[in-house]
């Protein structure tokens, strides 16, 4: 939480402060999951069960403080990740933005009037993806098996996908499973997180990172530039994004990819990443729910 409250002027840190304090059945550090500014609009701490609301309007001043101290005092060295939507900070939180677009040839060019911004907060959950770790290791050849993980939106594949990326990176001895070099399209940010060259998540000894570029084309410069024997991308669902799954491995490259849905019915609704499916591209399917 301290990475984050930096950004906040002194009374809105304050207030955020006061208000973990005053809510400890909540244990908000360890369960918040955002912490939502909006001008001229109370504050909101958003846990997993529960929001809290704090009374307090931001004014205008406030929110282009916020969003200077994001910037390092430079907007404009930061527009292009502005553009894109959000702005990742020291710690891998990512902050998303809000405002008004000003459009030139389909592309944003500028946000101006910022009225919103959502610092996602990062937690690695190192372990987690250890109940599917037999599902995805090919101990008999001693790779991988392509896997797609399903879920919802906020069921933790992401979360899940890092920790896979980090086991399959830096290999497991006690099955004798040497590390896979690993290559991450990391479209967002959501997944390494990187800040100034350098991943704010553990992903593995062995993984490569490339962002701020689309899945499709982030696989092709991983396949022609690292030479990985794994690649992996979170959200896949068009078809540029299958028809580069597909290019990655035919090259003899295997994957690991998440999608949204909640059952093999959401998967079958994507055509394209049925197609992946049915041609056996696909080698395992793994469904997360919140239930376990």
């Amino acid at each position: 939480m301290k990475d984050i409250l930096k950004y906040f002027p002194n009374n809105i840190g304050m207030l955020i402060l006061e208000t973990i304090k005053q809510n400890p059945h909540a244990k908000v550090e360890e369960n918040a999951i955002e912490i939502r500014i909006r001008t001229n609009r109370p504050i909101l701490i958003k846990l997993r069960e529960l929001d809290i609301v704090i009374q307090y309007a931001v004014t205008e001043a406030e929110m282009l403080y916020i969003l200077e101290k994001l910037c390092e005092n430079s907007i404009y060295a930061y527009q292009n990740q502005i553009c894109q939507g959000y702005i990742t900070i020291f710690g891998g939180h990512r902050v998303g933005i809000t405002g008004t677009c000003v459009v030139e040839k389909g592309n944003v060019i500028h946000v101006k009037n910022v009225s919103s911004l959502n610092f996602r907060i990062a937690r690695e959950v190192k372990g987690c993806s250890s109940k599917i770790l037999n599902d995805v290791i090919d101990r008999e050849h001693h790779t991988i098996f392509t896997t797609l993980i399903v879920s919802p939106p906020g069921q933790g594949k992401t979360t899940m996908l890092r920790d896979l990326i980090r086991i399959v990176s830096n290999g497991i001895p006690e099955i004798h499973f040497r590390g896979k070099t690993c290559g991450v399209v990391d479209e967002r940010g959501e997944i390494a997180a990187v800040y100034k060259g350098v991943p704010q998540n553990d992903v593995g000894i062995r993984t490569d990172v490339i962002e701020n570029v689309s899945k499709a084309q982030g696989m092709q410069m991983l396949i022609r530039s690292m030479g990985p024997e794994v690649i992996a991308c979170d959200e896949i669902g068009t078809k540029q994004d299958v028809l580069a799954i597909k290019y990655a491995l035919c090259s003899g490259v295997k994957g690991i990819f998440t999608m949204h849905g909640a059952d093999m019915k959401d998967v079958k609704g994507n055509v394209d990443v049925c197609d992946l499916i049915e041609q056996h591209w696909v080698e395992k399917i793994i469904f997360l729910k919140r239930d376990g």
